[in-house]
């Protein structure tokens, strides 16, 4: 077999697990939503999810649906988000194993704490934008809103709102993995790391400006926890890179 057609085969076969590997998380999620479908089911899926807008609102005032099939297709949106924030472990898990074979014994410790921690944390910050976030974002913006106004939201408008700052403040969360791969594949030393910290600080605050809404309470909901990670990330970072670190490297 000549290089060239070693290569290709090799290429095809690359191109069949991640095949699979795609499948089986797209297999996972089907699962979770499935689940979700049988229970709690769709419609009480979506009253889970405006319960903190409909907390904001006047006493005895609803959502509106302004779309034909809105009152459908945005529950199963929502049943469909759901079920994949909550198969995430899974999802990383089958990335994560595509990677696995090209990397050394020494670096393959680091997948799993890195499984783990990539799940918990986007889970994390989708729980810390609902639990904490939209409660105090959505009664700030009420309180501005003049008497004259009836404060009735879309439905749609509502999903496309909350599926922005959930992705957003789960992939913000992502920091401190982000930061231990850069240091553990050489890319960027902690000292460099540090000293760029107060221009961290400053590239948070703006990402919070550009991806919350222009109140004060989500802007620093959002950039001072990715302050705090990035430190977290500072502390553990080391840590992984002596738990991976390969035999030669402690000769």
């Amino acid at each position: 077999m000549t290089e060239e057609a070693a290569g290709e085969e090799t290429f095809i076969s690359h191109l069949v697990e991640l095949r699979d590997r795609l499948v089986k998380a797209s297999i996972g999620i089907a699962i979770a939503c499935a689940a979700l479908f049988i229970w709690p089911g769709p419609s009480h899926v979506y009253d889970l999810l405006a319960a903190p807008m409909i907390a904001s609102l006047p006493p005895g005032a609803k959502m509106i649906a302004t779309g034909v099939v809105s009152p459908f297709l945005v529950p199963m949106k929502v049943t469909l988000l759901l079920a994949f924030i909550l198969s995430l472990p899974w999802v990383f898990y089958q990335l994560w194993a595509f990677v696995a074979p090209g990397l050394y014994a020494h670096e393959k410790r680091l997948v799993l704490p890195l499984v783990i921690s990539s799940s918990l944390l986007f889970i994390g910050g989708v729980a810390f934008c609902y639990f904490f976030v939209f409660g105090r974002v959505f009664h700030f913006i009420g309180e501005f809103a003049p008497t004259s106004i009836a404060v009735t939201p879309d439905i749609e408008n509502y999903l496309d709102f909350v599926m922005s700052m959930c992705l957003a403040f789960g992939a913000t969360f992502e920091v401190p993995v982000v930061v231990v791969i850069l240091v553990r594949m050489g890319i960027v030393s902690i000292e460099k790391l540090k000293s760029i910290r107060s221009y961290v600080i400053v590239g948070a605050f703006v990402i919070a400006a550009i991806v919350t809404p222009p109140d004060v309470v989500s802007q620093l909901a959002l950039a001072i926890p990715m302050c705090l990670l990035y430190e977290l990330g500072l502390i553990v970072a080391p840590m992984f890179a002596r738990m991976t670190r390969a035999p030669e490297e402690h000769a």
